[in-house]
């Protein structure tokens, strides 16, 4: 029985990981039958670990969800303000370029979907908390509206959008977008006396 749990456990992986694949090549929802053919599966495997697509989507967000999260637990927020910058900018960056294609996926397909909903909700949460943490030296110095203000700034400056935009409209390298980002956040951020 174990056997058959473990396995059945990696062919569910395998299943997500290859829509996860298949969503960075094309920006469209892979079909069943594509995803099927990637994990080396057959279409029924799918639909013996999924009962639909969307149970799918939702499993593979919680899969990205856990592995951003494990990867910003790692990063201590510690340094010099340009480094904390440096920092969060380099590791934002390089989330977006990597998920992406699933924000987009998530998007489109949220309005039926009260999971999918509570998804962004909680990848938008984790996005700020990360900023909270990055810059409390510098957000500890402003009154409480003053910096909810600033945090949501930069929380739409560091959006999936404001990346996509930078990297396909302006057609910028990864670090032009980085530079930008940095620039823009340190703007945004107060002077304090630990700026150095």
């Amino acid at each position: 029985m174990d056997g058959r749990r473990a396995r059945s456990a990696r062919t569910r992986q395998l299943i997500i990981d290859a829509y996860l694949a298949l969503l960075r090549e094309r920006p469209q929802i892979p079909t069943a039958a594509a995803i099927a053919q990637r994990a080396g599966y057959s279409v029924r495997s799918v639909f013996e670990r999924f009962p639909d697509l969307h149970a799918l989507r939702v499993a593979a967000t919680d899969e990205v969800l856990l592995r951003a999260s494990s990867r910003v637990a790692a990063r201590a927020a510690t340094g010099s303000r340009s480094e904390r910058i440096r920092v969060h900018v380099e590791m934002r960056g390089q989330t977006c370029e990597e998920w992406l294609p699933l924000w987009c996926a998530l998007n489109a397909n949220q309005a039926d979907s009260p999971d999918l909903k509570a998804r962004i909700r909680v990848i938008r949460e984790m996005v700020v908390n990360r900023i909270e943490e990055v810059y409390a030296t510098e957000l500890l110095t402003l009154e409480p509206r003053q910096r909810r203000h600033t945090v949501l700034a930069i929380e739409a400056l560091v959006d999936f959008e404001s990346w996509a935009r930078l990297r396909g409209q302006f057609e910028l390298s990864f670090e032009e977008a980085c530079a930008v980002w940095m620039h823009a956040i340190d703007r945004l951020l107060p002077n304090t006396s630990a700026d150095c």
